[in-house]
């Protein structure tokens, strides 16, 4: 399994995503998820893949490929990230397609998905989540956020914390905190993470970063956010409970 996602706002981008693909009892293995297609001072192409890793990996090289060998049509010739999003969409169906008898023969899972972030010229930043079927949507200043993976863990903190105008270095701590959170509840997620965070107009990426097991910041947010909650959690209110119950309440309780 996985956990990867991203936050636009006016501020900007930060996407961040995990390294684990496998959590067996014996078997643990971590490949990277979260690559960087830019050209510095011209456009900014983030990408994060959840899924089928045969899929995923095929994507990718027939994306590096068409850039190589200067297809017509690849990451640095289309004119708007709503292309881009298009042309991802459809790679991956074309991959899924090829290999789908036979990973279906064996029952094994061949879908996959995608969250691509950055901003061309002329366009404010963008983020979109591509589906296994190749359509996609994006976000939004109401909904800044998306997500692929094991989503519903990390998902709490972003729906309390994150807004249109969040200042982008918060965005990145909640990025982390979020992710954290997810391997604190599932063990399917696990480091290295990889963080990236891009300033809008700037058309370079000057903030990333990769944290490793037991980096010391990485445990030092994790020490400092469950001490914090904690002390919220014993500063609320106790329960007003009703003791004025009538004898027909109480009669239903004790049934």
């Amino acid at each position: 399994m996985t956990y990867c996602l991203g936050i636009v706002n006016r501020f900007g981008i930060v996407m961040a995503a995990d390294s684990r693909t496998n959590a067996g009892v014996d078997y643990i293995s971590a490949y990277k998820k979260l690559f960087d297609f830019s050209i510095p001072g011209e456009r900014v192409i983030l990408l994060c893949t959840s899924g089928n890793l045969s899929i995923t990996q095929g994507v990718l090289a027939k994306l590096r490929r068409d850039i190589q060998q200067e297809e017509e049509v690849n990451l640095h010739t289309l004119p708007s990230l709503y292309d881009i999003a298009n042309y991802i969409g459809n790679q991956s169906r074309a991959i899924q397609d090829q290999d789908r008898a036979w990973l279906e023969r064996d029952k094994i899972d061949f879908q996959c998905s995608f969250l691509l972030g950055g901003q061309l010229p002329g366009e404010d930043p963008q983020l979109y989540l591509i589906y296994p079927q190749g359509n996609f949507i994006q976000a939004t200043k109401e909904t800044p956020f998306l997500q692929i993976g094991e989503t519903k863990y990390g998902k709490p903190i972003l729906d309390r914390t994150i807004t249109g105008d969040t200042p982008l270095e918060a965005v990145a701590k909640c990025a982390l905190l979020s992710i954290d959170s997810t391997m604190k509840s599932n063990i399917s997620v696990g480091p290295p993470i990889n963080l990236v965070m891009y300033k809008a107009n700037s058309f370079a990426m000057h903030h990333t970063l990769q944290l490793r097991l037991g980096a010391p910041y990485l445990a030092k947010i994790r020490r400092y956010w469950e001490a914090s909650l904690r002390q919220a959690f014993e500063a609320i209110p106790d329960i007003e409970w009703e003791h004025d119950l009538t004898d027909s309440q109480e009669d239903i309780f004790i049934d």
